[in-house]
């Protein structure tokens, strides 16, 4: 079967919820907030990416992209994540395929760079990597990582948007 990358549409909406609570079912680093914090990014209009992996008209994956700020002013920059892929169906290099979708679609939107938290050995292969001096609150630096795609290397705390605070209980987040 071909799997293809495309933009998520309003079709998509209820299947990428189930995928990412079944993606973090079991993950140890999960909150198990993802599924909420992606649609309350999507009702607040702050998913500048929102892209799904599709094979046999079934979602098998999707990433989200976001606007962060940088305390220093930084502009253009944007922060993934979550990244969703079928527990059925990780480790087929779909992940893979959706971050790089995703890089080239910072780069045609002018992005000046990303962010993300998550294991440095998976995500140096997209080029990512601790950037000294920009910073997230209670993590480990090496486990936040930047992608620069700009000319200038930012200094300061990222900030995501405040879908990141979603919850089940609490999925109305800045509409």
């Amino acid at each position: 079967m071909s799997l293809t990358i495309r933009h998520e549409q309003p079709s998509d909406v209820d299947a990428i919820h189930a995928l990412t609570q079944d993606a973090f079912a079991s993950a140890t680093h999960a909150s198990g907030t993802e599924a909420w914090i992606v649609r309350a990014l999507r009702d607040a209009d702050a998913l500048s990416i929102s892209l799904v992996a599709v094979e046999a008209s079934v979602v098998v994956g999707h990433v989200a992209v976001s606007p962060v700020t940088i305390s220093n002013g930084c502009h253009d920059w944007y922060g993934l994540g979550p990244i969703s892929v079928a527990p059925h169906r990780q480790r087929e290099g779909i992940g893979s395929q959706l971050m790089r979708a995703a890089i080239s679609q910072l780069e045609a939107l002018g992005a000046a760079g990303c962010v993300l938290l998550g294991d440095p050995n998976y995500y140096q292969r997209f080029g990512f990597a601790p950037v000294e001096g920009l910073t997230f609150s209670n993590v480990p630096p090496e486990y936040f990582q930047a992608l620069v795609m700009g000319d200038e290397v930012p200094q300061g705390q990222v900030s995501y948007h405040r879908g990141f605070e979603a919850t089940a209980e609490n999925d109305l987040v800045d509409r």
